[in-house]
């Protein structure tokens, strides 16, 4: 199962976060490819049965639509996410929706920019604000305190603080404000 190491913290300003993250492209140290794309995203979650963890979302994305199993523990540092996905035709959003029922929706805007091995995103989640999210992908030989290394050393470039850092999910989020 792959294996990320990720952060999420609320951003005053993502493009300033974003312009800390390009101005590393003169450190032959980062891998920094600027090419950034823009994304619109929406996710739909779904219920799973009582007794089992983590999240089972439909992520479409203008055509394309992913079903994505994640698994990761709430807290605000550096964390372990184990995920699965696939590519799925249109139709299963409501056999999904029939079968399992929804439990929440998130639509963002999302920015990415690789930064070597980390997905580097800046999003701006309607009815939620502005975060940068990070997503170091582990190999099979790194571990976990690897890409929390990493996370940090991106966090300190960024200008991003422990109290910055976000436990919860975004879903989970929009669900509590309501």
């Amino acid at each position: 199962m792959p294996r990320n190491v990720e952060i999420k913290a609320r951003v005053k300003d993502l493009e300033v976060v974003r312009q800390r993250i390009l101005a590393l492209r003169s450190n032959a140290a980062y891998d920094v490819r600027p090419e950034s794309l823009i994304i619109k995203q929406k996710d739909s979650f779904f219920n799973l049965p009582t007794g089992k963890c983590g999240k089972l979302k439909l992520r479409k994305m203008g055509k394309l639509q992913e079903l994505i199993y994640y698994d990761r523990e709430e807290s605000s540092g550096p964390k372990l996410s184990s995920y699965n996905k696939c590519e799925v035709n249109e139709d299963v959003e409501k056999v999904l929706t029939n079968a399992l029922g929804t439990w929440g929706i998130v639509e963002k805007e999302r920015k990415l920019i690789m930064v070597g091995q980390t997905r580097v995103h800046f999003d701006s989640v309607v009815d939620l604000g502005d975060f940068v999210e990070l997503e170091v992908v582990l190999n099979d030989s790194q571990t976990v305190e690897d890409g929390q290394s990493i996370a940090k050393d991106l966090m300190s470039h960024m200008g991003v603080e422990d109290e910055d850092l976000i436990s919860v999910s975004y879903v989970n989020m929009l669900v509590k404000n309501k």
